[in-house]
């Protein structure tokens, strides 16, 4: 069983569960990672882990969603689960891809196993067939050749020609420092042959605690992309080269900074020819980490895209304006003293639009009680270049809980502020997109880059949203919307 429950009775059950962004009905989901998205037949699927309780070796599984519309989804029985005689005891990351005849395929990290596969022939992809070969990249045993050449983790294909590419994410090796992927070639998904790492590693931009897990390679624009994460901190991306069969990355950025959540970032390429991405936004209570029972929340759909000059931008769906309510909108001349804006509530849309001074900072709390003992902030420090979201009064209390190091790098700290740097493009005025649903905040920043943060306060009050800034004369325009079903 995978014990699922009515999303409209876990959101009534816990004031901080998200309305309207993607939840895991079978609530234990640790990891959450997205995986396997795939647009088919006119639907966004969905996948994701979970844990089902009745099963050993952890019960992760792969659950399974779909949408006409991003907004609403259909919840569908266990795609992918551990059975007995399986070489695999647990379903792990992985992707989705066509193979050859047209046929979507899983591509995963079965647990204990390796590299495995499966293919679905209906249309609603809900019976999954695993491979009979499975796995098709099996973890090297000690000793063995490819031990200390390459990892078997964390994959990824894509059928180029009528070659089938597949990337393992994982560290250099034989040191075992600094991330890199493996590349492995097929011409029919049972035979695979080693090629050669897949990337080398730029010191000037990750530490060599940093690993590539969770990869998801694309073209897009004229470049190439490879999103994944570090597991010390989080989401990530490459721009380059494809060339030669080797990627060459000639940019890196962070699309999650310390005291962030933003994890597992998975895209598919939907009919619309946009490339579509969410990822886990890992909960922020420490008890529920601790005991691995918290509620898988996926962040909202982001479409990825090139700007003029080649980098990368990221913007929110548009399809969620469905979402809106009756609005807002007005100029506010900018001050130190704090202004209290028309709307509130604990689910908003916020647009606020003005031009680039050159100093200063502008601070945008959501979730504030009238009395200001609890709120978050949303800043942008023109001075530091900065753009900051600031949790040390959200509320909590000793549940609040923002590790940096993420995952497997050394002892973790609580961040209660993340701090993104930021710079709004000469010449352009500075563009916030903020969504707040209950406990978690996203905010654009003129589409150069997204934040993700958690907040969680404690008082049923804390829906005041205030505006101020230091040391800036301007004027903003602000847009404001209730979202909700």
């Amino acid at each position: 069983m995978s014990h699922t429950e009515d999303i409209a009775t876990i959101v009534a059950a816990d004031p901080h569960a998200p309305r309207w962004h993607f939840l895991a009905p079978e609530r234990t989901a640790v990891p959450f990672d997205p995986n396997g998205a795939i647009w088919w037949k006119g639907r966004y699927h969905l996948f994701y882990i979970f844990q089902d309780s009745d099963l050993p070796n952890g019960g992760h599984c792969w659950g399974h969603a779909s949408s006409s519309d991003l907004v609403t989804w259909k919840y569908h029985p266990t795609a992918l689960a551990p059975a007995p005689g399986d070489p695999d005891t647990g379903i792990f990351s992985g992707g989705a891809f066509l193979d050859k005849e047209g046929v979507p395929t899983i591509i995963y990290h079965g647990v204990g196993a390796g590299t495995c596969l499966a293919r679905s022939t209906d249309d609603e992809l809900l019976v999954w067939e695993k491979h009979p070969g499975n796995p098709v990249i099996p973890e090297p045993e000690p000793g063995a050749v490819g031990q200390d050449v390459y990892n078997v983790f964390d994959p990824h294909c894509w059928l180029e020609g009528d070659t089938y590419y597949a990337i393992l994410g994982g560290k250099v090796k034989p040191w075992n420092l600094r991330d890199t992927a493996y590349l492995f070639t097929s011409k029919d998904l049972a035979t695979w042959t080693y090629e050669r790492p897949f990337y080398a590693p730029h010191p000037h931009w990750t530490g060599e605690e940093e690993d590539c897990a969770c990869p998801d390679f694309f073209p897009l624009g004229d470049r190439h992309c490879l999103v994944c994460i570090s597991h010390p901190r989080g989401a990530r991306y490459y721009l380059g080269r494809w060339q030669d069969e080797t990627f060459v990355p000639e940019q890196h950025g962070r699309m999650n900074w310390p005291g962030g959540g933003c994890f597992a970032p998975e895209t598919l390429l939907d009919g619309d020819g946009r490339r579509v991405m969410w990822a886990w936004a890992i909960e922020g209570r420490r008890w529920m980490l601790d005991a691995k029972k918290a509620l898988g929340v996926m962040t909202m759909p982001r479409v990825l895209c090139l700007g003029e000059d080649g980098g990368l931008r990221v913007s929110p769906a548009v399809e969620l304006e469905k979402l809106r309510g009756p609005g807002w909108s007005g100029q506010v001349a900018l001050s130190a003293a704090p202004q209290v804006l028309p709307i509130d509530g604990d689910s908003l849309e916020l647009r606020v639009v003005l031009p680039t001074p050159a100093g200063g900072e502008i601070h945008l709390a959501v979730r504030r009680t009238p009395d200001d003992e609890q709120s978050t902030e949303v800043i942008v420090d023109f001075t530091a270049g900065e753009l900051r979201i600031d949790t040390s009064r959200s509320g909590g209390g000793d549940d609040a809980w923002r590790p940096f190091p993420l995952i497997l790098g050394g002892e973790a700290q609580d961040h209660p502020v993340q701090r993104a740097p930021f710079v709004v493009p000469q010449g352009e005025p500075l563009e916030l997109r903020i969504f707040v649903d209950r406990s978690i905040l996203e905010i654009f920043a003129n589409d150069l880059l997204c934040m993700t943060g958690r907040c969680y306060p404690s008082r049923a009050d804390a829906t005041g949203v205030v505006l101020s800034a230091q040391d800036v004369d301007a004027v903003a325009q602000l847009e404001a919307w209730p979202l909700g079903h």
